[in-house]
C-alpha cells in the first residue's frame, strides 16, 4: 500500500505532530495523568497499570474511575494492598464499564501477591532470549499474574497477544512504563528497550495509520499490531512508538479519513522545510 505523503516526508510530518504532542500540557486530561500523581516508582506502575487496564471509553470517565478506585488507598496504593486483609480489599471497588467490582477483586488479589514477593511488575514483561517485541512478555506476564482466575471473565480484561488480541491497553501500559522521561510525559522507570515497543491500537489510531498508509490490514487485532511495528521502526528503529502521539494528535484533530490528509499535511507543514 502506497504512502499518501512521500516516505521521507510523512516522518518528517509525523515527527512534528508527535513533538507537538509529546509536551507536559498533554498530561491532566489524559489517563497517564493518574500515575503522575504518585511519587514513589511502584505506587507509579502499580496506578499506571490499572489506569490502562480501564483506558478504554471516554477519557473523562476513565479519570474519575481510576481516580475512584485509587483515592481510598492513600498516598501508597502499593503499601495499602500489601497490609490489607481480605475485609479491607473487599470494602474498595475497582468498576469501570464492563470491568465489574468481581474483576477488581481479582485484581487486587494479584497484586496484592505479586507486590508481597516482588518489588516491581517490570521483571514479569522481560524479553525472552531473541524476542523483538513483548508480545510473548505479555502473555507469560499474564499467565502468571491471572493464573488463579484464567478460566472466569475477569481473563478477558487482560488481552493475550497469542489469542490474536492486540492488547492495546497493555502497550499503553508499557509505553509509559518504558519509554524516555526526558520530554515529561511517559515515565522511563523500567531500564527495558523501548525500540521493541508497539503502539498501542485502537480504532482512533488505526483509522488514522490506514489514512497515512501505514496500516493495511482493516481488523485492529494482533497481525495489524505486528504490520504496523513494521511501519513505525522503520521511521525511528530506537524509539518507534513516539509516534502514538503523532496518530493519537492527528485523530484528535479529526484528520481520520483519506481525504483530509493531504490538507492537514500542507496545513501543518512549514513551507520553507
Amino acid at each position: 500500500m502506497a504512502h499518501l505523503i512521500p516516505t521521507d516526508e510523512l516522518k518528517s510530518w509525523l515527527d512534528a505532530w508527535a513533538q507537538r504532542y509529546e509536551q507536559v500540557d498533554f498530561i491532566p486530561l489524559d489517563p497517564i495523568s493518574i500515575p503522575h500523581r504518585y511519587e514513589r516508582p511502584e505506587d507509579i506502575e502499580c496506578v499506571a497499570f490499572m489506569t490502562a487496564t480501564i483506558a478504554w471509553g471516554r477519557r473523562a470517565s476513565i479519570l474519575q474511575s481510576a481516580h475512584r478506585m485509587f483515592e481510598p488507598m492513600g498516598a501508597s496504593p502499593v503499601a495499602f494492598l500489601v497490609d490489607a486483609n481480605a475485609d479491607d480489599l473487599m470494602d474498595l471497588v475497582w468498576a469501570h464499564r464492563t470491568f465489574l467490582p468481581e474483576d477488581g477483586l481479582r485484581f487486587m488479589q494479584s497484586l496484592q501477591g505479586w507486590y508481597q514477593h516482588h518489588h516491581s511488575l517490570a521483571h514479569g514483561f522481560a524479553l525472552g532470549p531473541g524476542e523483538n517485541g513483548y508480545h510473548e512478555a505479555i502473555d507469560r506476564f499474564r499467565n502468571v499474574f491471572a493464573r488463579p482466575w484464567l478460566d472466569t471473565r475477569s481473563a478477558k480484561h487482560l488481552a493475550s497477544p497469542a489469542q490474536g488480541s492486540a492488547a492495546k491497553r497493555l502497550h499503553l501500559f508499557l509505553r509509559w512504563m518504558v519509554r524516555s522521561s526526558d520530554r515529561g510525559v511517559d515515565f522511563g522507570l523500567w531500564n527495558m528497550d523501548p525500540s521493541y515497543l508497539s503502539c498501542p491500537l485502537d480504532v482512533h489510531s488505526g483509522q488514522v495509520a490506514r489514512a497515512l498508509g501505514l496500516l493495511e490490514r482493516k481488523a485492529n487485532d494482533q497481525k495489524a499490531v505486528l504490520e504496523l511495528d513494521h511501519a513505525l521502526r522503520g521511521m525511528d528503529p530506537h524509539d518507534p512508538v513516539r509516534y502514538d502521539f503523532a496518530l493519537f494528535g492527528l485523530g484528535e484533530a479529526g484528520i481520520l479519513k483519506e481525504g483530509f490528509v493531504g490538507d492537514a499535511y500542507t496545513a501543518f507543514v512549514p513551507s520553507n522545510r
